[in-house]
């Protein structure tokens, strides 16, 4: 008799289980799709990591960076800013960052 219990508790258990990678697997490719249609609407899913307002990319200096809409702060992808302080050769940036 135990045996028979055993296997229902291992069945539903499995059950519980599947349904649980079911609703994740779910999530997951609502989550991809609403990216894939924001980066066709050229859009972004980025969050700001201060506010979690939306970042949006702007361009500044003919570098593309991101701004965040609900506080304004300004987020640079790696290499963003090497381009940023060499296109500034005599401004406060340069001054700030690169100069002797």
């Amino acid at each position: 008799m135990s045996d028979v219990l055993g296997n229902r508790g291992r069945l539903s258990e499995e059950e519980y289980f599947r349904k649980k990678n079911q609703e994740a697997i779910e999530k997951l490719r609502e989550k991809m799709k609403i990216a894939q249609q924001a980066k066709e609407a050229g859009e972004s899913t980025m969050r700001c990591p201060r506010c979690t307002g939306k970042l949006t990319e702007i361009k500044f200096e003919e570098v593309m960076i991101e701004r965040c809409d609900h506080c304004g702060g300004v987020w640079l992808d790696p290499g963003e800013f090497g381009e940023l302080v060499q296109k500034d050769t005599t401004g406060w940036f340069t001054r700030w960052w690169g100069g002797d």
